[in-house]
């Protein structure tokens, strides 16, 4: 099963991804892939939540929203392949680097990805993105997957001028529009486990800039969720950013960065293409909250 978030006709809805259209699920029975997983979570089953879908609908007529609109947690991998931690400055770390995106960060499938006006240092970054389904604290790594809803895209799109101002990487990690995320969730039951042997290419302008497989992780998706709930407690909806693969455009020379009418494209095998065009950030004066 294919779930996407998205408006249409002024509304917005979920539905069921299926090519180039999309079956709405009824109004009311939920709002995006978070509210649908904390269903579940509840008890709902997921026939039943899918019973009812209408007609379907060109995708030419929807636009994209962030599959989880506004996850609680948005927790991301650092150097979890050995050939990126190779390209940068670190050692192999023996325990997950982690860091925090914020809800912000986010923008979907077809939406720009904003070059912030104060630096032009925008890098891509594709990598497999882990939907959290059924919550809970230390949980046991054999049955870690059984937490797993399920998997999508996402650009970690990264300031790196600002990444690399301090030690600590989260400014230049969670700039406004910078997270491509989507389009759609694919039901873990619809994969290998762990989404284990999946190919996963980055494009900047159709020229390939990344390529890897996902069994290439050094920390696999049941070591992240079983790591990550020894010290916090996930939650339905909760997205992990499970880190990316050789090829940024800060570690080549010259470098490879992102601009104002680029196109970067994130395909992960089985799952789905995630593309973002790159608009440079428009000021308009101070924006009020």
């Amino acid at each position: 099963m294919k779930l996407c978030t998205f408006t249409h006709q002024g509304s917005r809805r979920l539905g069921l991804l299926d090519g180039e259209q999309v079956r709405p699920l009824p109004e009311g029975v939920a709002r995006d892939v978070g509210d649908f997983v904390r269903q579940l979570a509840a008890g709902a089953s997921r026939e039943e939540l899918v019973a009812g879908a209408s007609a379907p609908v060109p995708l030419a007529e929807v636009q994209f929203l962030p599959p989880v609109v506004a996850p609680d947690k948005i927790i991301c991998v650092g150097l979890n392949y050995h050939d990126h931690t190779k390209e940068s400055a670190y050692a192999q770390p023996d325990y997950p680097t982690l860091f925090l995106r914020l809800t912000t960060s986010l923008c979907a499938h077809d939406a720009p990805i904003v070059r912030p006006a104060c630096s032009d240092s925008l890098d891509y970054e594709g990598e497999l993105a882990v939907v959290i389904g059924t919550g809970g604290r230390h949980i046991p790594l054999d049955r870690a997957l059984d937490h797993v809803f399920g998997y999508s895209v996402f650009n970690d799109g990264s300031v790196r001028e600002y990444q690399f101002k301090t030690p600590q990487w989260t400014v230049g990690k969670t700039f406004d529009a910078t997270g491509g995320f989507g389009p759609a969730v694919v039901t873990a039951d619809e994969l290998p486990p762990g989404a284990r042997g999946l190919k996963l290419e980055t494009r900047l302008n159709g020229q390939t800039v990344q390529l890897a497989n996902t069994s290439d992780m050094v920390f696999d998706v049941a070591t992240l969720v079983h790591v990550i709930s020894e010290a916090i407690t996930l939650s339905p909806g909760d997205v992990i950013v499970a880190g990316t693969p050789a090829g940024i455009g800060w570690a080549r020379n010259p470098r490879l960065l992102m601009r104002d009418g680029d196109v970067c494209e994130v395909s992960i095998e089985g799952i789905g293409t995630l593309r973002n065009p790159i608009a440079d950030e428009v000021l308009a004066g101070a924006v009020a909250a």
